[in-house]
C-alpha cells in the first residue's frame, strides 16, 4: 500500500488544484432553483475542461483519464463548497448502463447533456413490497404492438422530483424464477401515467419520493438489455450505486472530538468521561481502518489493478459510524441535542443532520444485511443462504401474486 502520488499523479493533483482554485466561485443559494441553477452551471464548467467524467471516453465527452485521476480530481473537489450531488445518480448509475447497453443514437442523445448537467436521471428499482430484494419487483409490462405498457409503484426513488429522465426495472414474465422475468428500459420522467410524489423525511427534506406507473407506455425502443435479461442489466447499475455510495464524509471523529472538548458532562467535560474515551478510541480505530482500506483500493487503481473485495466494506462501516457518532453527539448536548438549526447548533447542525439522514444511508445501495451477505459469501467465501424461491416460478411466489 501506498500512501504517496507518483511524480505524474502529483503533477496531475497541482494542475487539479490550481484549475479548482481558478474556477470556483462563492455561491449561497436563497432557494431550491438557485442551488440548482449554480449545480448545472458547476457541473457545465467542469464537462468544459474534461474533469465532469474523467474516465470515459473523450469520443463521449469525458476526459479520457484514469481512475486514480478520478479520485484525485474528487479530493480535490471536496474541499471546495460546490454542489454536484444532483448528478451523482445519473452520471455515477444510470448513464454508465445506457452507455453500456443502449443503441449508438441512444447515447449520442443522452450522454452529453446529462455530462454537462442539462439532464439529470434518476434510478426505479426499489418498491414497497420488495424491501431489500430487487428482484421481488412487481411492477408490470406487458407487451403491445411495438411498446410496452407499464403498471405499477417505485418507492424511495431519489431526485425523481426535479429528474428529466430515469431507467427502470420491470417484470416482464411471470413464469420464470424472479431473477429471470425481468427488463430494463430508460423512459421520460414526464411521460403520460407517470405521477412522482416526494415524500416528507424526519430531516425535512424530501429528496425520497414514490412513483406511480399508469398504463405508462414505453416503446421498445427504450429497452437496455434483451427481454426477461433485466437483471443482468441491474447488477451494472447496483455495483456503480454502491461504489456510489461507498464513501465516507459528515460528522467523524474529528467533529465530534471538537463537540466533547467544548461540551459539559458532569464534572468536567465530555472529553475526560472514560466511557465516552472509550467510544471515541474505537470511532479513531474505525475511521483509520477505513481510510486505509479506501488507500488499499487507491493503490490497486494508481497501479492500473481492479480494486480487491475490501471496496465492499466502506460502507457498512461508514453508514453505521455516522450514526452512532450522530446519535453520541445528541444525547451529549442533552437538551439543546433537539436544536437542529444551523445557525444554532454546534458544527452548523452537523450531528443532527447525522443522526436524521445516516438510517437512509444504511438502506441506500443495499442494506447493511443485504452487503453483509454479500461480504460473507463473496469475499470470506461463506455458505449462501438457504433460498427456497431460487428456482420457482415468480407467479407461484406469495409476493408475485
Amino acid at each position: 500500500m501506498d500512501f504517496n502520488d507518483t511524480p505524474e499523479e502529483a503533477a496531475y493533483r497541482a494542475a487539479a488544484r490550481d484549475w479548482l482554485a481558478a474556477n470556483v466561485a462563492e455561491h449561497k443559494a436563497a432557494s431550491h432553483a438557485d442551488d440548482m441553477a449554480a449545480a448545472r452551471a458547476w457541473q457545465a464548467r467542469k464537462a468544459a475542461a474534461g474533469y465532469a467524467q474523467i474516465t470515459w471516453p473523450k469520443e463521449w465527452g469525458g476526459g479520457g483519464g484514469t481512475p486514480i485521476q478520478s479520485v484525485i480530481f474528487g479530493q480535490e473537489e471536496a474541499k471546495h463548497p460546490v454542489q454536484y450531488g444532483y448528478f451523482t445518480i445519473g452520471l455515477g448509475m444510470c448513464v454508465p448502463t445506457v452507455m453500456a447497453f443502449a443503441d449508438d443514437a441512444t447515447k449520442q442523445r443522452f450522454v452529453g447533456p446529462a455530462l454537462r448537467g442539462e439532464e439529470i436521471w434518476s434510478q426505479l428499482f426499489s418498491e414497497p413490497a420488495g424491501g431489500s430484494d430487487v428482484a421481488a419487483i412487481r411492477t408490470r409490462a406487458v407487451r403491445d404492438g411495438d411498446d410496452w405498457v407499464v403498471n405499477g409503484q417505485k418507492v424511495w426513488t431519489s431526485g425523481a422530483h426535479y429528474s428529466d429522465y430515469g431507467i427502470v426495472l420491470v417484470r416482464t414474465n411471470t413464469d420464470v424464477p424472479k431473477h429471470k422475468g425481468l427488463t430494463m428500459f430508460w423512459l421520460d420522467l414526464r411521460s403520460p401515467g407517470v405521477e412522482i410524489r416526494p415524500i416528507h423525511q424526519m430531516s425535512g427534506g424530501s429528496n425520497f419520493n414514490e412513483v406511480y406507473f399508469t398504463d405508462v407506455r414505453i416503446p421498445d425502443a427504450q429497452r437496455l438489455g434483451r427481454v426477461d435479461d433485466g437483471w443482468k442489466v441491474a447488477l451494472v447499475t447496483l455495483m456503480n450505486e454502491r461504489l456510489a455510495v461507498g464513501g465516507g464524509g459528515g460528522a467523524g471523529p474529528k467533529e465530534i472530538l471538537k463537540l466533547a472538548r467544548e461540551v459539559d458532562a458532569g464534572e468536567g467535560k465530555l472529553l475526560h468521561d472514560p466511557a465516552f474515551r472509550q467510544k471515541l478510541a474505537d470511532w479513531w480505530v474505525q475511521a483509520e481502518g477505513l481510510r486505509n482500506t479506501r488507500m488499499r483500493t487507491i493503490t490497486a487503481l494508481s497501479r492500473g489493478q481492479t480494486p480487491g473485495p475490501e471496496s465492499s466494506i466502506g460502507k457498512v462501516i461508514a453508514a453505521n459510524q455516522l450514526q452512532d457518532i450522530g446519535n453520541s453527539a445528541v444525547e451529549a448536548m442533552d437538551q439543546y441535542g433537539i436544536i437542529a438549526d444551523p445557525a444554532l447548533a454546534p458544527l452548523k447542525g452537523l450531528f443532527q443532520s447525522a443522526t436524521l439522514n445516516a438510517p437512509g444511508l444504511r438502506i441506500a445501495g443495499g442494506t447493511d444485511e443485504i452487503l453483509k451477505n454479500i461480504i460473507a459469501e463473496r469475499v470470506l467465501g461463506l455458505p449462501g443462504e438457504i433460498r427456497t424461491d431460487k428456482d420457482a416460478a415468480f407467479k407461484d411466489l406469495a409476493v408475485g401474486r
